[in-house]
C-alpha cells in the first residue's frame, strides 16, 4: 500500500547540488514571508477550500488554499491533471493577497524567490520529489536524473521521478520547469511546452520566445 503524508512547505530555494546556470539580469529581490492568516479562512470549516484565479502573462491562474492560507495548488488552462473549480469551494481572494503580490512581481522580473507557505499532498516519494525542485534556483535548469540523484533514487526510478515532476499540484511555485531532459530539451511539462518555455525566458535560463 503506497502511503500519503501531507507537509507545509515555504519556498525558500537554496541549493549547492549541480545545475546548469545562465545569467539574468532581473533584479533580486526576496519577498517577506508571508505572515498572519485571513481572518475569514482561520473561522472556517478546516475542511474549506478557498479559491481565486490571477491574471498573468501565461493565462490565468487558479490558486486554492485551506483554512490556514497555505496553497494547495497553482492550476492553468489546459493543464494535464490540473484542478477545476468545485461547487463546494469558497470564492475568496482574502487568503491570497500575498500570493497574488509575489506572483505580479515575479512576472515583472522583479522576483526571483517566492516566500509563501504550501501544502501539497501526495505519496511519501512524490513529496520528497516536490521538496527537491525547491532546491533549483532561478535562472538555471537541472535535469530528471539529478533530481533523481538528490532524493537518493536509483537509476531506474528517473521515470517515477518524471511522473512525480508531472503530477506537481504547484505549478511555478513549485519550479518543475525547471527540470529539463538530459540532452537539454524541453520534454514534458503539464502546462504545455509553450508555457514552459515562456517561464524559462523569464528567468533567463533560455532565450525569449518569438
Amino acid at each position: 500500500m503506497t502511503s500519503t503524508s501531507t507537509s507545509t512547505s515555504t519556498t525558500t530555494s537554496t541549493s549547492t547540488s549541480t545545475t546548469t546556470s545562465t545569467s539574468t539580469t532581473a533584479t533580486v529581490i526576496t519577498a517577506p514571508a508571508a505572515t498572519g492568516t485571513d481572518t475569514t479562512a482561520a473561522t472556517a470549516d478546516p475542511t474549506t477550500t478557498y479559491w481565486t484565479e490571477v491574471d498573468s502573462p501565461v493565462g490565468p491562474l487558479l490558486l486554492t488554499a485551506g483554512p490556514d492560507g497555505a496553497l494547495t495548488s497553482l492550476s492553468v488552462p489546459g493543464q494535464k491533471g490540473g484542478r477545476s473549480v468545485q461547487e463546494a469551494w469558497r470564492h475568496d481572494a482574502g487568503p491570497f493577497r500575498a500570493a497574488e503580490e509575489q506572483l505580479a512581481a515575479y512576472f515583472a522580473g522583479e522576483l526571483t524567490e517566492f516566500r509563501l507557505p504550501l501544502r501539497a499532498e501526495g505519496t511519501a516519494f512524490r513529496e520528497r520529489v516536490w521538496a527537491a525542485l525547491d532546491d533549483v534556483p532561478y535562472g538555471s535548469t537541472t535535469t530528471y536524473g539529478e533530481i533523481a540523484a538528490r532524493i537518493g533514487a536509483s537509476r531506474p526510478a528517473v521515470r517515477a521521478v518524471g511522473g512525480a515532476i508531472g503530477a506537481n499540484p504547484l505549478l511555478i511555485l513549485r519550479p518543475c520547469h525547471r527540470v529539463i531532459g538530459a540532452d537539454g530539451s524541453l520534454t514534458g511539462y503539464a502546462g504545455g511546452l509553450e508555457r514552459k518555455t515562456r517561464l524559462l525566458a523569464l528567468e533567463g535560463a533560455r532565450p525569449t520566445p518569438r
